[in-house]
């Protein structure tokens, strides 16, 4: 593949990705929505949770580690709450489960909250926090991961995730607050999307294995780990690492589920064990507070980007916009998803392992 971009349409992304679940053991139900969180992230620009992953759920329903076809089973329940077990299954299916969910409980009690224990890695959180908001919700989503991040003052190996936090809210004509970010500086995947294009990531992404900054991806893949949110402690680090205990407050101890350096490491053997991980939902109705919710927040944001930027070319943005921009321009635009050729490759790569027909990927100019 000669070309540098190249692109395919939301639809057949989805169906080859589910396709490619169900040839490693996924059932179709359970595979279908995994496969639209995946193509949603990269339709929204979070390519480092797109289908760049995919080869990593293949591999795990592959392997014993993940159960394969089960249902979440509520645990226990009251009429505002309640706690999953995930039982082994996709993150995806699991996560969106517990907020549909925390929604339907929202429509009767007015805030809903849902802890899952015995899962697996969900993917980016804003998904099932934009769930909620899409019904009109103000919508929540955390989660914990195996460990990656090395705590301020610490040295590796790690000890917490990047245990991302997301929250969704609707504003006026389709607008919405969507806020979705790591307790880590950067995500995993950036780190390996820039050790696998061979390019140097930015000082205060990770550290290396004496637990002291680097530059250099592979360093922070290998031997040592991901800083927290701010970087070292000179950059306010120690705020990431607090939001990180926060997200662990919420899913591990609050599911009784397993927390930080008791969570396995990321991807470093086959076979490990099961992931084991905790998410937490919540789900508002914001009308049960401000019957003009919309409106309200619809001002603030307004407001917000209405203020005076420092550079004209750069206009000020609120939580969402920079996706929300990415989504219309593949939706006015080419009508496709894009992709470095690298990762189409390893796509194509992939079809061909599990005899999947592979998606058609158009070539792009740059």
């Amino acid at each position: 593949m000669a070309a540098t971009t190249v692109g395919c349409c939301g639809a057949e992304l989805r169906r080859f990705a589910a396709s490619c679940l169900v040839s490693a053991g996924a059932s179709p139900s359970h595979a279908e929505v995994h496969a639209d969180l995946l193509v949603t992230a990269d339709e929204r620009g979070v390519n480092s949770h797109g289908l760049n992953r995919l080869d990593m759920y293949v591999t795990e329903l592959l392997s014993p580690d993940m159960t394969k076809g089960v249902e979440p089973v509520v645990m226990n329940e009251t009429p505002g709450t309640a706690v999953v077990d995930g039982r082994g299954g996709l993150g995806g299916y699991v996560g969106t489960f517990c907020m549909n969910l925390a929604i339907q409980k929202a429509r009767t009690n007015g805030i809903a909250m849902v802890v899952a224990r015995g899962s697996n890695h969900y993917g980016i959180a804003g998904y099932y926090a934009l769930l909620a908001e899409k019904q009109g919700m103000v919508g929540v989503s955390m989660t914990n991961s195996r460990k990656l991040v090395c705590p301020t003052r610490s040295t590796p190996p790690p000890a917490l995730g990047t245990n991302p936090i997301a929250v969704s809210a609707p504003g006026e004509h389709g607008d919405s607050f969507t806020l979705d970010m790591a307790t880590s500086t950067v995500p995993i995947g950036k780190v390996e999307l820039c050790n696998r294009k061979g390019i140097n990531v930015p000082i205060g992404w990770g550290v290396d294995g004496s637990g002291l900054p680097t530059t250099n991806p592979a360093a922070v893949l290998d031997r040592g780990g991901l800083a927290p949110l701010g970087g070292d402690e000179e950059h306010c680090g120690y705020k990431g690492y607090g939001l990180a205990m926060f997200v662990e407050l919420f899913c591990g101890i609050m599911s009784g589920g397993k927390w930080g350096p008791n969570l396995g490491p990321w991807r470093k053997a086959e076979n490990q064990g099961p992931a084991d991980l905790s998410h937490c939902f919540i789900a508002i109705d914001p009308h049960a507070f401000n019957p003009n919710f919309e409106a309200s927040l619809q001002g603030f944001m307004d407001t917000m980007r209405s203020l005076p930027a420092t550079d004209p070319s750069k206009p000020v943005l609120v939580p969402g916009d920079p996706e929300m921009a990415k989504v219309k321009q593949q939706t006015t635009g080419t009508g496709m998803v894009i992709y470095p050729a690298a990762v189409a490759n390893a796509l194509l790569s992939l079809a061909e392992q599990q005899h999947i027909t592979p998606p058609h990927f158009t070539p792009v100019l740059s």
